[in-house]
């Protein structure tokens, strides 16, 4: 944790765990090397051993991505972290270290594609029991974890409708059933929610979205307990070889300078396009945590510092409506991609959901009409009269 004088999240981004070399360089330097040399035999053995401190491969440690681990985890108040190679990454390393044949999983049924194959169906072939639960249904949160559990997993807001969970209230009930509770923060972003003083153990991102910001590169991040991180975490992201690449690390430095401003920017426009959407004809139902219609708009309030950039949205006619509605956008692009500076939107039933299977869908309420945006930087009146096309398109 920092103990920086500084107050200001902004001036922090910036200034903070910043580490220059005898250059002096204004932007940090970006150390694009697979391996280290050290001075003689004795210092690598040493370096082997732990007795010396030494950079010895980029799989286990390098300037750059430390200089990215140091920062994230100032920027979540967190002890440690860990960055891997994609969001996938993180989620998949930080549940695979943690369990073992035997065990219990209860994930959030409100999960991300991927996600939700990982709890699913790889868990369960290693021995390990999962149990999904709806977000929202206490009883069966405190049926699920009335005995011993592992790991709980859930996302809030979710993806794609953008269900808002009570972080504290569930992290209780984990709590009692011995389990560490890992909350996948992404549609929230790292300035929009802040999951451990909430009651959560473990932050998972892809700082593929808000953390990068312009659609650039692909990383992932874990952050947690020291201990934890150092002893269950680490020995399994650098045995396994899930690395970020230095240049990624570097990228995704650049991007948190400006995270705070881009986020806030866009949940305005955010706010904004909802609330041109709620009323608007042809829409037969909208999600925004912002808004008081949100069905835990109160919940949302507490845990949430906006209502973040992604806007959640059923149009008639199904399927059909759906894909006449998008391919009108000439501003919005068709992308299952989210957190960019520019806006994007997909239709989850047939992309980032498709392999959750029709009836979960269902039961997730992801209609063959629901469409996810993700709301970028572009002047709020040139989107929503770009949305204003897909709209008309649906009376064509």
């Amino acid at each position: 944790m920092s103990d920086s004088h500084f107050k200001g999240l902004n001036t922090r981004l910036l200034h903070e765990t910043v580490e220059r070399t005898s250059y002096g360089e204004t932007s940090e330097a970006i150390f694009l090397t697979s391996g280290f040399v050290y001075d003689s035999a004795e210092q690598a053995a040493a370096t082997f051993t732990g007795d010396v401190t030494h950079y010895q491969y980029t799989r286990f440690g390098n300037p750059t991505t430390d200089a990215l681990q140091r920062r994230l985890a100032m920027l979540e108040g967190a002890e440690a972290c860990i960055v891997t190679a994609t969001g996938m990454g993180a989620v998949s390393s930080a549940i695979l270290s943690h369990v073992k044949t035997g065990d219990r999983v209860v994930a959030s049924r409100a999960l991300f594609g991927s996600c939700y194959w990982i709890v699913a169906n790889l868990l369960p072939r290693y021995g390990v029991e999962a149990i999904f639960v709806d977000g929202d249904d206490f009883e069966a949160w405190a049926e699920a974890l009335s005995k011993p559990t592992a790991a709980v997993l859930l996302e809030s807001p979710s993806n794609p409708m953008l269900d808002v969970l009570d972080i504290a209230r569930i992290a209780d009930l984990a709590h009692s059933a011995g389990a560490l509770l890992m909350v996948d923060n992404v549609f929230a972003s790292p300035v929009g929610q802040k999951p451990l003083e909430l009651g959560a153990d473990v932050i998972l991102y892809s700082c593929t979205k808000h953390i990068d910001g312009q659609g650039r590169v692909l990383g992932g991040a874990v952050l947690g307990p020291k201990q934890w991180i150092e002893e269950t975490l680490q020995p399994y992201t650098r045995n396994t070889g899930n690395a970020l690449s230095p240049f990624n690390a570097w990228v995704l430095l650049k991007g948190l300078e400006t995270l705070p401003l881009r986020v806030d920017a866009m949940a305005r426009n955010a706010a904004a396009v909802a609330d041109f959407l709620a009323d608007a004809p042809g829409i037969v139902q909208l999600r925004y945590p912002g808004r008081a219609d949100h069905p835990q708009a109160e919940l949302a309030r507490r845990q949430m510092t906006n209502g973040g950039s992604m806007v959640a949205f059923e149009v008639a006619g199904g399927q059909e409506g759906a894909f006449r509605f998008l391919n009108a956008l000439k501003l919005v692009a068709i992308s299952n991609n989210l957190g960019d500076s520019r806006s994007l939107a997909t239709h989850p039933a047939t992309t980032t959901h498709m392999r959750v299977g029709a009836e979960e869908r269902t039961r997730l309420g992801i209609t063959d009409g629901a469409i996810r945006l993700s709301v970028g930087l572009e002047d709020a009146v040139d989107l929503i009269a770009d949305l204003q096309r897909g709209l008309d398109a649906l009376k064509a």
